[in-house]
């Protein structure tokens, strides 16, 4: 990762293939690892998935962009498609598909749209966590994954604040200044909750407890594009 300086902001280039292969390699080890039991269990964060249904998922997105399989990309529709057609897939089947597939799609990665770059890092980050929480296998929160959905997504934080001021976000790493105009609230988490609250892994009562100071406006943190907030706590 290149760090660049830009304004009252910094400014970072990522690797996104490396990310990617890092997902992957990292989730390929925790299927690997776990029983078969708790690969069946119903996972907290998508409980319309198993933990195998996520990783269904996972898999489906690098074939289909490979197969060229793109109708209704990023829909319900498409992404339960995946699903349902890996229904009867053994765990071992499902890496070995994706481990053919997932090289192809690494190099191309950055000559995605860039929406739809962040899209597909920002999915499979949230996913791997996803998979952590209903394994019990916590980790990789501070990984150049949840970096990169991080700065992806608190910009679209920014952009639903309107015009309520800017958000001054204070995390582990550093600080970041998101919206328009003088910083009006500031919130002190960490990255990780901030990523997991923007794709509706959080209620808004968890949103609404963190450390803010000034007009906090927790609706502003879920980013509905990916998924709507949650109506009770998930704690991970």
């Amino acid at each position: 990762m290149a760090k660049i300086e830009s304004g009252k902001t910094e400014r970072v280039e990522y690797d996104l293939a490396e990310i990617y292969r890092g997902i992957r390699n990292r989730v390929t080890d925790l299927i690997a690892s776990a029983s078969p039991e708790s690969l069946e269990r119903v996972t907290p964060a998508t409980p319309e998935w198993s933990a195998l249904g996520v990783l269904a998922h996972m898999v489906g997105s690098t074939a289909d962009v490979i197969e060229g399989r793109l109708e209704g990309v990023a829909s319900d529709e498409w992404t339960q498609a995946q699903v349902d057609l890996r229904s009867t897939a053994s765990a071992e089947q499902l890496l070995e598909e994706w481990e053919r597939f997932s090289p192809q799609v690494e190099p191309l990665i950055d000559s995605f749209p860039r929406r739809m770059q962040g899209m597909f890092i920002v999915d499979a980050t949230t996913h791997e966590q996803d998979l952590r929480g209903v394994l019990n296998a916590a980790g990789a929160r501070d990984s150049d994954a949840v970096a990169y959905a991080f700065d992806q997504l608190s910009f679209g934080i920014g952009r639903q604040r309107g015009d309520a001021g800017a958000l001054k976000i204070i995390h582990e790493a550093g600080e970041r200044v998101v919206g328009e105009g003088e910083a009006t609230a500031t919130l002190r988490t960490t990255r990780f909750e901030v990523i997991r609250a923007a794709v509706g892994r959080r209620s808004t009562t968890q949103i609404a407890s963190w450390n803010w100071e000034g007009a906090a406006l927790p609706e502003s943190v879920v980013i509905g594009m990916f998924a709507p907030t949650r109506s009770t706590d998930l704690v991970e």
